[in-house]
């Protein structure tokens, strides 16, 4: 049996004094590759929030990955994120450096120090999403699909064992959509858990998984018919 890695119960979640999201009961397993949908404002992004500790819950048990959502202190929130990969939707890629030390950045400041090591992992979240050859090139210089590669080997980088993108083809034409949800469909495959908030339903018909909605303050399940 897969072990949880999230584990919700009756949680509620508040953001400016107002309820986004109440009673969400919810066990998702390693490896599993879930959508959130729903309309703008009902709770996609704050759900998102929650899971990386941006947003306390304000009622209810959570556990993402052994650490307690409920208890976690703020010297802990660091070492929780470490262990949460992240693809954002504007890819939030440094303008000012190269893909190479784009990601050399983010290893650095999470603790890497031996230069051959980081140049092997740089090198090797590169080619798992097929863009080593842009090691060199600013941002500026690849498409968006290409940015958003570079920013899901980012998400990469220390290993997580889940991976949360918010609406990471919300920028990206249909046919790169498609390309990069391969790439996120790959990474799933090779035993990673990712969560993936979407208003793409073309996406979700071509790549079916399990769905759930935001609507009315709550998150259900919901059944996608396949194309």
């Amino acid at each position: 049996m897969s072990q949880p890695v999230l584990s919700l119960k009756n949680v509620t979640i508040v953001q400016g004094g107002k309820t986004i999201l109440s009673n969400i009961n919810l066990e998702v397993n390693q490896g599993e590759f879930i959508y959130i949908i729903g309309k703008t404002g009902t709770g996609k992004s704050s759900f998102m929030k929650a899971l990386y500790a941006d947003l306390p819950l304000a009622d209810g048990e959570g556990s993402i990955m052994d650490f307690d959502l409920a208890t976690l202190k703020e010297d802990e929130i660091p070492f929780l994120r470490r262990k949460i990969g992240f693809v954002f939707q504007d890819f939030q890629l440094l303008p000012d450096r190269n893909v190479k030390d784009n990601l050399h950045f983010v290893l650095k400041a999470t603790g890497w120090t031996d230069e051959t090591e980081i140049e092997n992992k740089i090198n090797e979240v590169l080619e798992k999403v097929g863009v080593k050859e842009y090691v060199d090139k600013m941002p500026h210089q690849l498409s968006g699909g290409e940015q958003q590669r570079v920013a899901i080997a980012r998400a990469l980088l220390n290993n997580p064992d889940i991976i949360l993108a918010d609406e990471p083809t919300g920028n990206l034409d249909p046919q790169t959509s498609a390309e990069v949800l391969e790439v996120l469909k790959k990474i799933n495959a090779a035993g990673k858990t990712v969560i993936m908030a979407t208003h793409d339903y073309a996406l979700l018909m071509k790549f079916p998984s399990k769905t759930l909605k935001c609507e009315d303050a709550q998150i259900f399940e919901v059944v996608q018919k396949t194309v």
